[in-house]
């Protein structure tokens, strides 16, 4: 399905029950979204691969395929941001969820201003180089090159397949390699300030990017935050 030059930024709301469905779908409606829905897993899957979504909300308690293995196979297929939509609040289930690709995590009830609110904070975050985004803008860091205009991430020859937000993370700590960017930092750089969630969102994130990479690339700056290293040979 193409785009066109002004192109209307999608939605696909996957969620089995149906008040709360069409509550999301009001919301990103009324923010200028053009919104599919999905009541089942399977559907919500191929709805992602019809519509080719900017933002995913996602239930984690859905029948049959729950939504941390749904969240696992639309990653595959998308880029897009994932919001996780759930009423089970344990820590275990929202580790889960991000470390299979989601960008973030609600808990029911919610209020419709505040997923309205996550959903325009991530759509004008500003990601990292794109304020000086010219063809051929490149960040380097030893073994590491992030390629701006393409939004493309590699190490020595090899591209890395990074999500959205992992992409995000790297080019901001690339961007100041030496400086030690705090949590609260990479916080409001990436996902928007003020941010409502705990520091916990920027570990989670930080250990993914860190067994992408391989080695020992980003150091834990104990009680501050992180800084990139060049690992030894």
């Amino acid at each position: 399905m193409e785009r066109g030059a002004e192109a209307v930024r999608r939605a696909v709301v996957i969620e089995d029950d149906g008040d709360i469905r069409l509550l999301i779908t009001h919301a990103l409606s009324d923010i200028g979204l053009e919104v599919t829905s999905a009541s089942t897993g399977p559907d919500g899957i191929a709805a992602v691969e019809s519509v080719d979504p900017d933002v995913v909300t996602l239930d984690l308690g859905l029948p049959g395929i729950d939504g941390i293995e749904v969240c696992r196979r639309i990653r595959e297929k998308t880029d897009a941001y994932i919001i996780m939509v759930t009423a089970r609040t344990d820590e275990i289930d929202r580790l889960l969820g991000l470390e299979t690709g989601a960008d973030d995590f609600m808990s029911k009830p919610f209020s419709p201003r505040e997923l309205q609110a996550r959903v325009n904070a991530m759509f004008r975050r500003p990601r990292p180089g794109l304020a000086a985004n010219q063809e051929g803008d490149t960040l380097v860091h030893g073994a590491l090159r992030v390629d701006l205009g393409a939004r493309r991430a590699f190490r020595e020859d090899e591209e890395l397949l990074l999500t959205r937000t992992e992409y995000e993370l790297l080019t901001a700590l690339m961007r100041n390699p030496t400086k030690v960017a705090t949590r609260e930092d990479l916080l409001t750089a990436i996902w928007g300030s003020p941010w409502v969630g705990g520091t916990h969102v920027v570990e989670v994130h930080v250990g993914n990017l860190r067994r992408k990479l391989g080695g020992r690339y980003i150091r834990t700056v104990r009680g501050v935050g992180y800084r990139l290293e060049e690992p030894a040979s």
